[in-house]
Protein backbone atom coordinates (compact mmCIF):
# COMPACT_ATOMS: atom_id res chain seq x y z
CA UNK A 1 0.00 0.00 0.00
CA UNK A 2 1.46 3.40 -0.95
CA UNK A 3 0.68 6.11 1.46
CA UNK A 4 1.94 8.92 -0.18
CA UNK A 5 2.76 9.19 -4.13
CA UNK A 6 -1.17 9.15 -4.90
CA UNK A 7 -1.66 12.45 -2.68
CA UNK A 8 1.39 14.24 -3.27
CA UNK A 9 0.42 17.71 -4.54
CA UNK A 10 4.25 18.09 -5.44
CA UNK A 11 6.53 15.26 -6.69
CA UNK A 12 9.33 15.18 -8.70
CA UNK A 13 10.14 11.75 -11.21
CA UNK A 14 13.30 10.29 -10.56
CA UNK A 15 14.86 8.70 -13.33
CA UNK A 16 17.04 5.73 -12.13
CA UNK A 17 19.87 4.71 -14.80
CA UNK A 18 21.21 2.42 -12.09
CA UNK A 19 23.29 5.21 -10.18
CA UNK A 20 24.58 4.60 -6.89
CA UNK A 21 23.49 7.63 -5.54
CA UNK A 22 19.73 7.98 -7.12
CA UNK A 23 18.07 6.94 -3.59
CA UNK A 24 20.53 9.57 -2.26
CA UNK A 25 18.67 12.42 -5.10
CA UNK A 26 15.45 11.27 -3.83
CA UNK A 27 16.03 12.19 -0.16
CA UNK A 28 17.47 15.42 -1.12
CA UNK A 29 14.85 16.62 -2.71
CA UNK A 30 12.34 15.24 0.25
CA UNK A 31 14.55 17.69 2.41
CA UNK A 32 13.36 20.52 0.46
CA UNK A 33 9.84 19.40 1.29
CA UNK A 34 8.87 18.07 -2.65
CA UNK A 35 7.72 14.46 -2.80
CA UNK A 36 10.22 12.43 -5.13
CA UNK A 37 9.57 8.94 -6.57
CA UNK A 38 12.56 7.07 -8.31
CA UNK A 39 10.78 5.71 -12.03
CA UNK A 40 12.26 3.38 -14.57
CA UNK A 41 14.75 4.91 -16.47
CA UNK A 42 12.45 4.65 -20.33
CA UNK A 43 9.21 5.52 -18.48
CA UNK A 44 6.83 6.41 -21.40
CA UNK A 45 6.12 10.52 -22.22
CA UNK A 46 2.86 9.63 -22.37
CA UNK A 47 2.56 8.26 -18.64
CA UNK A 48 4.80 10.84 -17.27
CA UNK A 49 2.36 13.86 -19.41
CA UNK A 50 -0.43 11.60 -17.13
CA UNK A 51 1.11 11.62 -14.11
CA UNK A 52 2.03 15.89 -14.65
CA UNK A 53 5.15 16.10 -12.26
CA UNK A 54 6.73 19.79 -11.40
CA UNK A 55 10.35 18.25 -12.10
CA UNK A 56 12.00 15.49 -14.10
CA UNK A 57 15.98 14.60 -12.26
CA UNK A 58 18.00 12.13 -14.65
CA UNK A 59 20.15 10.19 -12.53
CA UNK A 60 23.60 9.22 -13.34
CA UNK A 61 24.43 5.51 -14.41
CA UNK A 62 27.83 3.48 -14.63
CA UNK A 63 27.35 2.80 -18.26
CA UNK A 64 29.08 5.21 -21.42
CA UNK A 65 25.68 6.39 -23.25
CA UNK A 66 27.64 5.56 -26.90
CA UNK A 67 27.82 1.49 -25.28
CA UNK A 68 25.61 -0.70 -27.46
CA UNK A 69 22.39 -1.91 -24.59
CA UNK A 70 23.30 1.38 -22.57
CA UNK A 71 20.04 2.34 -20.63
CA UNK A 72 18.19 5.08 -22.39
CA UNK A 73 15.09 7.17 -21.93
CA UNK A 74 11.75 8.42 -24.16
CA UNK A 75 13.11 11.36 -26.05
CA UNK A 76 9.86 12.57 -25.98
CA UNK A 77 9.75 13.17 -22.12
CA UNK A 78 12.18 16.58 -23.50
CA UNK A 79 9.26 17.75 -25.23
CA UNK A 80 6.93 18.00 -22.80
CA UNK A 81 7.40 21.08 -21.39
CA UNK A 82 8.19 19.55 -17.77
CA UNK A 83 11.76 20.62 -16.43
CA UNK A 84 14.55 18.21 -16.51
CA UNK A 85 17.93 18.03 -14.69
CA UNK A 86 20.25 15.34 -15.79
CA UNK A 87 22.77 14.40 -13.52
CA UNK A 88 26.03 12.91 -14.92
CA UNK A 89 25.00 10.60 -16.92
CA UNK A 90 21.86 12.53 -17.08
CA UNK A 91 23.63 15.21 -18.29
CA UNK A 92 25.11 13.37 -21.02
CA UNK A 93 22.00 11.63 -22.18
CA UNK A 94 19.91 14.51 -22.43
CA UNK A 95 23.12 16.31 -24.48
CA UNK A 96 22.93 13.27 -26.40
CA UNK A 97 19.59 12.76 -27.26
CA UNK A 98 18.97 16.65 -28.65
CA UNK A 99 22.29 16.84 -30.70
CA UNK A 100 24.99 17.26 -28.66
CA UNK A 101 28.21 14.43 -28.57
CA UNK A 102 29.26 12.37 -25.53
CA UNK A 103 33.03 10.46 -25.94
CA UNK A 104 35.76 9.80 -23.26
CA UNK A 105 37.08 12.13 -21.52
CA UNK A 106 40.77 13.10 -21.90
CA UNK A 107 41.40 13.14 -17.83
CA UNK A 108 38.84 11.38 -15.96
CA UNK A 109 37.66 13.55 -13.19
CA UNK A 110 36.85 11.08 -9.59
CA UNK A 111 36.18 13.36 -6.40
CA UNK A 112 36.43 17.18 -5.95
CA UNK A 113 36.80 19.62 -8.15
CA UNK A 114 36.58 23.71 -8.28
CA UNK A 115 33.63 24.22 -10.73
CA UNK A 116 33.19 27.80 -11.78
CA UNK A 117 30.25 29.36 -12.69
CA UNK A 118 29.79 31.11 -15.97
CA UNK A 119 26.15 32.22 -15.36
CA UNK A 120 24.96 32.30 -11.62
CA UNK A 121 21.22 33.12 -12.66
CA UNK A 122 18.49 30.48 -12.24
CA UNK A 123 19.90 27.19 -11.49
CA UNK A 124 22.85 28.67 -9.47
CA UNK A 125 21.55 31.83 -8.14
CA UNK A 126 23.15 32.83 -4.84
CA UNK A 127 26.27 30.89 -5.92
CA UNK A 128 29.19 31.90 -5.39
CA UNK A 129 31.32 32.28 -8.72
CA UNK A 130 33.99 29.53 -7.94
CA UNK A 131 32.85 26.62 -5.09
CA UNK A 132 33.77 23.10 -5.46
CA UNK A 133 31.66 19.88 -6.57
CA UNK A 134 31.96 15.98 -6.52
CA UNK A 135 33.13 14.70 -9.59
CA UNK A 136 32.59 11.17 -10.82
CA UNK A 137 33.02 9.70 -14.00
CA UNK A 138 34.62 9.21 -17.18
CA UNK A 139 32.97 10.26 -20.03
CA UNK A 140 31.59 13.93 -20.73
CA UNK A 141 29.70 16.08 -23.03
CA UNK A 142 32.47 16.81 -26.02
CA UNK A 143 29.84 18.99 -28.49
CA UNK A 144 26.39 20.40 -28.03
CA UNK A 145 24.44 21.72 -30.70
CA UNK A 146 23.76 25.54 -30.86
CA UNK A 147 20.79 25.42 -28.48
CA UNK A 148 22.64 24.80 -25.76
CA UNK A 149 24.76 26.83 -23.62
CA UNK A 150 27.40 26.43 -21.08
CA UNK A 151 26.68 27.28 -17.34
CA UNK A 152 30.17 26.09 -15.77
CA UNK A 153 33.23 24.69 -16.41
CA UNK A 154 36.22 23.17 -14.79
CA UNK A 155 39.84 23.02 -15.76
CA UNK A 156 39.04 19.92 -17.48
CA UNK A 157 35.52 19.78 -18.12
CA UNK A 158 34.38 22.54 -20.26
CA UNK A 159 31.00 22.12 -20.16
CA UNK A 160 29.99 21.28 -16.63
CA UNK A 161 26.58 22.52 -16.81
CA UNK A 162 24.63 23.47 -19.33
CA UNK A 163 21.40 24.52 -20.04
CA UNK A 164 18.99 24.40 -23.27
CA UNK A 165 18.36 27.43 -24.98
CA UNK A 166 14.16 27.03 -25.66
CA UNK A 167 13.45 23.72 -24.02
CA UNK A 168 13.43 23.90 -19.89
CA UNK A 169 16.52 20.85 -19.89
CA UNK A 170 19.45 21.13 -17.50
CA UNK A 171 22.52 19.41 -17.08
CA UNK A 172 25.42 19.07 -14.71
CA UNK A 173 28.43 17.04 -14.78
CA UNK A 174 29.02 16.89 -10.57
CA UNK A 175 26.76 15.68 -8.39
CA UNK A 176 24.92 17.48 -6.64
CA UNK A 177 23.23 15.43 -4.14
CA UNK A 178 26.11 14.32 -2.15
CA UNK A 179 27.63 16.55 0.39
CA UNK A 180 31.15 16.77 -0.72
CA UNK A 181 29.73 19.32 -3.39
CA UNK A 182 29.44 22.63 -1.24
CA UNK A 183 26.57 23.96 -2.85
CA UNK A 184 24.53 21.12 -4.25
CA UNK A 185 21.70 21.60 -2.12
CA UNK A 186 21.12 25.04 -2.89
CA UNK A 187 21.64 23.84 -6.25
CA UNK A 188 18.92 21.49 -6.35
CA UNK A 189 16.45 23.93 -4.34
CA UNK A 190 16.99 26.50 -7.05
CA UNK A 191 15.91 23.78 -9.56
CA UNK A 192 12.94 22.85 -7.75
CA UNK A 193 11.93 26.42 -7.10
CA UNK A 194 13.06 28.73 -9.77
CA UNK A 195 12.89 26.23 -12.48
CA UNK A 196 9.90 23.77 -11.35
CA UNK A 197 7.86 26.38 -9.51
CA UNK A 198 8.01 24.12 -6.64
CA UNK A 199 6.79 26.25 -2.90
CA UNK A 200 7.74 22.78 -0.98
CA UNK A 201 4.45 21.75 0.45
CA UNK A 202 5.35 18.02 1.36
CA UNK A 203 4.61 17.57 4.96
CA UNK A 204 4.95 14.50 6.95
CA UNK A 205 2.59 15.65 9.34
CA UNK A 206 -0.07 15.81 5.74
CA UNK A 207 1.63 12.53 5.33
CA UNK A 208 0.29 11.26 8.20
CA UNK A 209 -3.18 12.57 7.81
CA UNK A 210 -3.35 11.16 4.31
CA UNK A 211 -1.89 7.83 4.98
CA UNK A 212 -4.26 6.94 8.42
CA UNK A 213 -7.21 8.20 6.38
CA UNK A 214 -6.05 5.99 3.24
CA UNK A 215 -6.08 2.75 6.39
CA UNK A 216 -9.04 3.16 7.85
CA UNK A 217 -11.21 3.13 4.54
CA UNK A 218 -8.50 0.03 3.49
CA UNK A 219 -9.31 -1.47 6.38
CA UNK A 220 -12.89 -0.86 7.19
CA UNK A 221 -14.21 -3.44 9.82
CA UNK A 222 -11.65 -5.90 9.57
CA UNK A 223 -8.54 -6.51 11.55
CA UNK A 224 -4.78 -5.88 11.14
CA UNK A 225 -1.96 -7.55 12.89
CA UNK A 226 1.35 -6.12 13.14
CA UNK A 227 4.59 -7.72 14.56
CA UNK A 228 6.81 -5.46 16.90
CA UNK A 229 10.30 -6.11 17.18
CA UNK A 230 10.87 -3.14 19.16
CA UNK A 231 12.85 -1.28 16.35
CA UNK A 232 11.78 2.47 14.76
CA UNK A 233 9.90 0.99 12.13
CA UNK A 234 7.64 -1.37 13.71
CA UNK A 235 6.67 0.95 16.12
CA UNK A 236 6.08 3.58 13.92
CA UNK A 237 3.73 1.45 11.94
CA UNK A 238 2.07 0.07 14.85
CA UNK A 239 0.78 3.33 16.01
CA UNK A 240 0.17 4.49 12.63
CA UNK A 241 -2.15 2.21 12.65
CA UNK A 242 -3.59 2.46 16.12
CA UNK A 243 -4.46 5.97 15.33
CA UNK A 244 -6.18 5.21 12.74
CA UNK A 245 -8.10 1.78 13.78
CA UNK A 246 -7.84 1.64 17.28
CA UNK A 247 -8.89 -1.67 18.54
CA UNK A 248 -8.99 -3.58 15.33
CA UNK A 249 -5.10 -3.85 15.79
CA UNK A 250 -3.59 -6.87 17.36
CA UNK A 251 0.28 -6.31 17.91
CA UNK A 252 2.47 -9.56 18.09
CA UNK A 253 5.39 -9.57 19.95
CA UNK A 254 8.04 -12.74 19.52
CA UNK A 255 10.24 -12.38 22.51
CA UNK A 256 13.07 -14.64 20.74
CA UNK A 257 15.84 -14.09 23.68
CA UNK A 258 17.77 -12.13 20.89
CA UNK A 259 17.10 -8.55 22.23
CA UNK A 260 18.93 -6.31 24.07
CA UNK A 261 18.65 -5.62 27.76
CA UNK A 262 15.04 -5.02 28.97
CA UNK A 263 14.01 -4.01 25.29
CA UNK A 264 10.61 -6.18 25.17
CA UNK A 265 9.96 -4.59 28.91
CA UNK A 266 9.89 -1.42 26.97
CA UNK A 267 8.13 -2.42 24.00
CA UNK A 268 5.15 -3.94 26.22
CA UNK A 269 4.75 -0.56 28.30
CA UNK A 270 4.98 1.65 25.14
CA UNK A 271 2.22 -0.66 23.50
CA UNK A 272 -0.02 -1.07 26.26
CA UNK A 273 0.11 1.88 28.59
CA UNK A 274 0.19 4.18 26.21
CA UNK A 275 -1.02 2.87 23.24
CA UNK A 276 -3.32 0.85 24.53
CA UNK A 277 -3.35 -2.09 21.70
CA UNK A 278 -4.34 -5.76 21.60
CA UNK A 279 -0.94 -6.75 22.34
CA UNK A 280 0.24 -10.84 22.28
CA UNK A 281 3.59 -11.80 23.36
CA UNK A 282 4.88 -15.01 22.69
CA UNK A 283 7.84 -16.30 24.85
CA UNK A 284 9.86 -18.18 22.57
CA UNK A 285 13.95 -17.36 23.92
CA UNK A 286 13.80 -21.44 24.21
CA UNK A 287 12.63 -22.50 20.85
CA UNK A 288 15.12 -19.89 19.40
CA UNK A 289 18.04 -21.05 21.63
CA UNK A 290 17.28 -24.79 20.39
CA UNK A 291 17.18 -23.85 16.96
CA UNK A 292 20.49 -22.25 16.89
CA UNK A 293 22.58 -24.89 19.00
CA UNK A 294 25.73 -26.06 18.00
CA UNK A 295 25.35 -23.09 14.76
CA UNK A 296 28.11 -21.11 14.57
CA UNK A 297 27.86 -19.64 10.38
CA UNK A 298 26.15 -16.48 10.15
CA UNK A 299 23.82 -17.28 6.93
CA UNK A 300 22.60 -20.46 9.08
CA UNK A 301 22.16 -18.45 12.04
CA UNK A 302 19.59 -16.01 10.00
CA UNK A 303 17.90 -18.82 7.79
CA UNK A 304 17.33 -20.81 11.30
CA UNK A 305 16.13 -17.50 13.18
CA UNK A 306 13.79 -16.65 9.85
CA UNK A 307 12.36 -20.12 9.87
CA UNK A 308 11.82 -20.35 13.91
CA UNK A 309 10.22 -16.34 13.81
CA UNK A 310 7.75 -17.47 10.81
CA UNK A 311 6.52 -20.58 12.67
CA UNK A 312 5.75 -18.65 16.05
CA UNK A 313 4.38 -15.43 14.19
CA UNK A 314 2.10 -17.59 12.50
CA UNK A 315 0.78 -19.82 15.21
CA UNK A 316 -0.13 -16.50 17.28
CA UNK A 317 -1.80 -15.24 14.26
CA UNK A 318 -3.74 -18.27 13.87
CA UNK A 319 -5.75 -17.70 17.20
CA UNK A 320 -6.68 -14.27 16.48
CA UNK A 321 -10.06 -13.98 14.97
CA UNK A 322 -11.10 -12.04 12.17
CA UNK A 323 -7.42 -11.13 10.60
CA UNK A 324 -7.33 -9.85 7.00
CA UNK A 325 -4.63 -7.57 7.05
CA UNK A 326 -0.47 -7.87 7.86
CA UNK A 327 1.19 -4.71 8.49
CA UNK A 328 4.69 -4.93 7.67
CA UNK A 329 7.32 -1.84 8.28
CA UNK A 330 9.04 -1.82 4.77
CA UNK A 331 10.65 1.30 4.22
CA UNK A 332 11.08 2.72 0.73
CA UNK A 333 15.32 1.81 0.39
CA UNK A 334 13.80 -1.72 0.95
CA UNK A 335 11.43 -2.06 -1.82
CA UNK A 336 14.33 -0.19 -4.30
CA UNK A 337 17.22 -2.38 -3.03
CA UNK A 338 14.48 -5.16 -3.88
CA UNK A 339 13.78 -4.73 -7.13
CA UNK A 340 10.11 -3.58 -6.08
CA UNK A 341 10.26 0.23 -6.67
CA UNK A 342 10.86 -0.36 -10.13
CA UNK A 343 12.60 -2.12 -12.42
CA UNK A 344 15.60 -0.76 -13.69
CA UNK A 345 18.73 -1.14 -14.78
CA UNK A 346 20.40 -1.52 -11.81
CA UNK A 347 20.41 -5.30 -10.02
CA UNK A 348 18.71 -6.56 -6.84
CA UNK A 349 20.96 -6.20 -4.47
CA UNK A 350 19.23 -8.65 -1.94
CA UNK A 351 15.90 -10.08 -0.79
CA UNK A 352 14.96 -8.17 1.78
CA UNK A 353 12.63 -9.93 4.56
CA UNK A 354 9.91 -7.66 4.27
CA UNK A 355 9.74 -7.67 0.88
CA UNK A 356 8.30 -10.57 -1.17
CA UNK A 357 9.47 -12.75 1.96
CA UNK A 358 6.12 -14.16 3.66
CA UNK A 359 5.52 -17.48 3.51
CA UNK A 360 2.89 -18.92 1.22
CA UNK A 361 0.48 -20.10 4.04
CA UNK A 362 -0.23 -16.85 5.48
CA UNK A 363 -3.62 -15.33 3.37
CA UNK A 364 -3.15 -12.01 4.69
CA UNK A 365 -2.98 -8.99 2.04
CA UNK A 366 -0.45 -6.47 3.23
CA UNK A 367 -0.45 -2.72 4.22
CA UNK A 368 3.17 -1.65 3.94
CA UNK A 369 2.22 2.13 5.13
CA UNK A 370 5.91 3.25 4.96
CA UNK A 371 6.75 2.01 1.27
CA UNK A 372 7.28 5.63 0.17
CA UNK A 373 9.62 7.07 3.42
CA UNK A 374 13.35 7.26 4.31
CA UNK A 375 14.42 6.35 7.75
CA UNK A 376 14.96 10.17 8.61
CA UNK A 377 11.80 10.60 7.80
CA UNK A 378 10.09 7.30 9.79
CA UNK A 379 12.14 8.91 12.58
CA UNK A 380 9.67 12.34 12.01
CA UNK A 381 6.52 10.72 11.86
CA UNK A 382 7.31 8.95 14.87
CA UNK A 383 7.53 12.09 16.73
CA UNK A 384 4.68 13.10 15.02
CA UNK A 385 2.45 10.29 16.20
CA UNK A 386 3.52 10.69 19.57
CA UNK A 387 6.54 8.06 20.30
CA UNK A 388 8.71 8.65 23.00
CA UNK A 389 12.42 10.18 21.52
CA UNK A 390 14.37 6.72 23.07
CA UNK A 391 12.16 4.70 20.83
CA UNK A 392 12.01 6.89 17.62
CA UNK A 393 15.66 7.56 17.56
CA UNK A 394 16.91 4.38 18.95
CA UNK A 395 19.74 3.06 16.86
CA UNK A 396 19.76 0.31 14.01
CA UNK A 397 19.38 -3.40 15.32
CA UNK A 398 19.39 -6.55 12.70
CA UNK A 399 16.82 -9.12 12.50
CA UNK A 400 18.13 -11.85 13.66
CA UNK A 401 19.53 -9.53 17.04
CA UNK A 402 22.09 -10.48 19.22
CA UNK A 403 22.95 -13.53 17.57
CA UNK A 404 24.83 -12.07 14.44
CA UNK A 405 26.84 -10.26 17.20
CA UNK A 406 27.33 -13.21 19.67
CA UNK A 407 30.22 -14.69 16.98
CA UNK A 408 30.76 -18.46 16.46
CA UNK A 409 28.18 -20.50 19.02
CA UNK A 410 25.26 -18.94 20.80
CA UNK A 411 24.33 -19.84 23.93
CA UNK A 412 21.77 -18.40 26.89
CA UNK A 413 25.42 -18.11 28.89
CA UNK A 414 26.97 -15.52 26.16
CA UNK A 415 24.00 -14.13 24.97
CA UNK A 416 23.66 -12.47 28.37
CA UNK A 417 27.68 -12.21 28.70
CA UNK A 418 27.06 -10.08 25.57
CA UNK A 419 23.54 -8.29 26.79
CA UNK A 420 25.15 -7.04 29.49
CA UNK A 421 28.45 -5.43 27.67
CA UNK A 422 25.94 -3.92 25.35
CA UNK A 423 24.00 -2.16 28.00
CA UNK A 424 26.60 -0.40 29.90
CA UNK A 425 28.15 0.65 26.55
CA UNK A 426 24.90 2.24 25.66
CA UNK A 427 24.71 3.41 29.26
CA UNK A 428 27.66 5.32 28.79
CA UNK A 429 26.82 6.72 25.29
CA UNK A 430 24.01 8.39 26.10
CA UNK A 431 25.78 9.49 29.84
CA UNK A 432 28.19 11.26 27.47
CA UNK A 433 25.45 12.70 25.39
CA UNK A 434 26.61 10.65 22.07
CA UNK A 435 23.54 8.69 21.55
CA UNK A 436 22.21 11.41 19.31
CA UNK A 437 26.05 11.99 17.31
CA UNK A 438 26.45 8.27 16.53
CA UNK A 439 24.47 6.39 14.10
CA UNK A 440 25.04 2.90 15.71
CA UNK A 441 26.66 1.45 18.61
CA UNK A 442 26.79 -2.05 19.91
CA UNK A 443 28.91 -4.32 21.22
CA UNK A 444 30.28 -7.94 19.71
CA UNK A 445 31.43 -11.00 21.60
CA UNK A 446 34.16 -12.88 19.72
CA UNK A 447 34.85 -16.06 19.74
CA UNK A 448 38.53 -15.51 21.16
CA UNK A 449 39.89 -15.80 24.71
CA UNK A 450 43.09 -14.10 25.67
CA UNK A 451 45.19 -14.47 29.11
CA UNK A 452 44.70 -11.42 31.66
CA UNK A 453 45.22 -10.57 35.18
CA UNK A 454 42.79 -9.75 37.90
CA UNK A 455 43.80 -9.31 41.60
CA UNK A 456 46.14 -12.05 41.85
CA UNK A 457 44.91 -14.85 39.31
CA UNK A 458 45.47 -15.40 35.93
CA UNK A 459 42.32 -15.62 33.85
CA UNK A 460 41.44 -16.87 30.30
CA UNK A 461 38.59 -15.03 29.58
CA UNK A 462 36.21 -13.17 26.59
CA UNK A 463 36.58 -10.38 24.55
CA UNK A 464 34.41 -7.93 23.75
CA UNK A 465 35.12 -5.62 20.82
CA UNK A 466 33.33 -2.45 20.65
CA UNK A 467 31.62 -0.86 17.14
CA UNK A 468 30.63 2.49 16.84
CA UNK A 469 29.73 4.29 13.39
CA UNK A 470 28.58 7.85 11.70
CA UNK A 471 26.72 7.89 8.69
CA UNK A 472 24.25 9.25 6.91
CA UNK A 473 22.80 6.22 4.62
CA UNK A 474 24.30 3.09 6.13
CA UNK A 475 25.63 2.29 2.58
CA UNK A 476 29.01 3.81 3.64
CA UNK A 477 29.85 4.76 7.57
CA UNK A 478 33.17 6.03 9.04
CA UNK A 479 33.87 4.60 12.58
CA UNK A 480 32.94 7.23 14.88
CA UNK A 481 36.08 9.51 17.34
CA UNK A 482 34.88 8.22 20.40
CA UNK A 483 36.72 10.18 23.34
CA UNK A 484 39.14 8.41 25.10
CA UNK A 485 37.57 8.65 28.45
CA UNK A 486 34.44 7.52 27.05
CA UNK A 487 36.43 4.29 25.90
CA UNK A 488 38.19 4.40 28.86
CA UNK A 489 35.06 4.32 31.20
CA UNK A 490 33.45 1.40 28.71
CA UNK A 491 36.62 -0.56 28.84
CA UNK A 492 36.63 -0.42 32.93
CA UNK A 493 32.84 -1.11 33.37
CA UNK A 494 32.59 -3.87 31.30
CA UNK A 495 35.77 -6.10 32.55
CA UNK A 496 34.57 -5.30 35.94
CA UNK A 497 30.82 -5.87 35.97
CA UNK A 498 30.84 -8.38 32.67
CA UNK A 499 31.50 -11.67 34.17
CA UNK A 500 33.51 -13.52 32.37
CA UNK A 501 35.05 -10.79 30.05
CA UNK A 502 38.94 -9.25 30.96
CA UNK A 503 39.72 -7.84 27.16
CA UNK A 504 37.52 -5.02 25.09
CA UNK A 505 38.86 -3.88 21.81
CA UNK A 506 37.49 -1.21 19.67
CA UNK A 507 36.51 -1.34 16.12
CA UNK A 508 38.21 1.06 13.70
CA UNK A 509 37.15 -0.16 10.20
CA UNK A 510 34.89 1.66 7.62
CA UNK A 511 32.70 1.04 5.77
CA UNK A 512 33.86 -0.86 2.95
CA UNK A 513 35.48 -2.54 3.16
CA UNK A 514 34.01 -3.64 6.68
CA UNK A 515 30.62 -3.83 7.00
CA UNK A 516 28.84 -2.31 10.08
CA UNK A 517 27.65 -5.99 11.65
CA UNK A 518 30.52 -8.50 12.04
CA UNK A 519 28.24 -11.01 10.86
Amino acid sequence: MNGSNSTAAERVLILDFGAQYAQLIARRVRELNVYSELVHNDIPADEVRKIAPQGLILSGGPASVYETGAPKCDPGIFRLGIPVLGICYGMQLACETLGGKVTGAPAREFGRKQCEFVSTDGLFAGLPQRTDVWMSHGDQVSAVSDDFVSLAKTNTCPLAAVRHKTLPVYGLQFHPEVTHTACGKQILANFLTNVCGCRGTWKIGDFARQTIESVRQRVGKDRVICGLSGGVDSSVVAALLYRAIGPQLSCILVDNGLLRKDEATAVIDEFTNHFRTDLHVVQAQDRFLAALAGIADPQEKRRRIGHAFIDCFSAEAEKIPGVKFLAQGTLYPDVIESGGAHKGPDAIIKLHHNVGGLPDKMHFELIEPLRDLFKDEVRRLGIELGLPEEIVWRHPFPGPGLAVRCLGGVTRERLDKLREADAVLLHEIRAAGLYRETSQVFAVLLPVQSVGVMGDARTYEDTVAIRAIKTEDFMTADWCRLPYDVLARVSSRIINEVKGVNRVVYDISTKPPATIEWE
